[in-house]
């Protein structure tokens, strides 16, 4: 190989290096390099550099969402919710209690964390509540009533007079 064929990715490489190149080493050098690129699942768990996203349910009732987010371990006061036109953002940190020097395991996710929703229809803004219980979020988003707005004539006389 050249000096400038050294510098392509081995698999670009090895695809284009001659069309007799088996489907077998393609899976394999295909393999190799979405090991490289994709990190493991370890570390996604341990090293987040983003916001995690916690297991959330979204089901309609009676005229309003419900939104129910499992985040054990938190207080009503670790969590932001806010609400922008139909988009319902939920975020918080949830921190790790307890000093540890080295993990054996890691599944439980901490650090800060956002799940967003897209709501369907309006929802009536003052009438939102939102409860945590049992390492659970609860949003409870009322459907805003339909409003209809009267058309005014300003072609018109006052007193029906033309």
């Amino acid at each position: 190989m050249s000096g400038e064929d050294e510098r392509l990715p081995r698999t670009i490489y090895a695809e284009t290096q001659s069309e007799g190149v088996q489907a077998s080493s393609t899976q394999s050098n295909m393999n190799r390099l979405f090991h490289e690129v994709v990190p493991t699942v370890r570390w996604l768990a341990t090293g987040r550099p983003q916001p995690w996203r916690p297991p959330t349910d979204v089901y309609e009732t009676d005229g309003k969402v419900v939104v129910k987010v499992e985040v054990a371990g938190m207080s009503e006061q670790d969590f932001a919710i806010s609400l922008s036109n139909r988009s319902l953002r939920i975020s918080g940190t949830r921190h790790d209690p307890d000093q540890k020097q080295a993990y054996l395991q890691l599944e439980i996710a901490y650090g800060h964390f956002c799940t967003e929703i897209f709501l369907p229809y309006a929802v009536a803004y003052d009438e939102i509540e939102a409860t945590y219980e049992s390492g659970f979020l609860t949003v409870v988003l009322p459907r805003a009533e339909i409003r209809h707005v009267r058309v005014k004539d300003q072609d018109a006389q006052p007193g029906g007079v033309e």
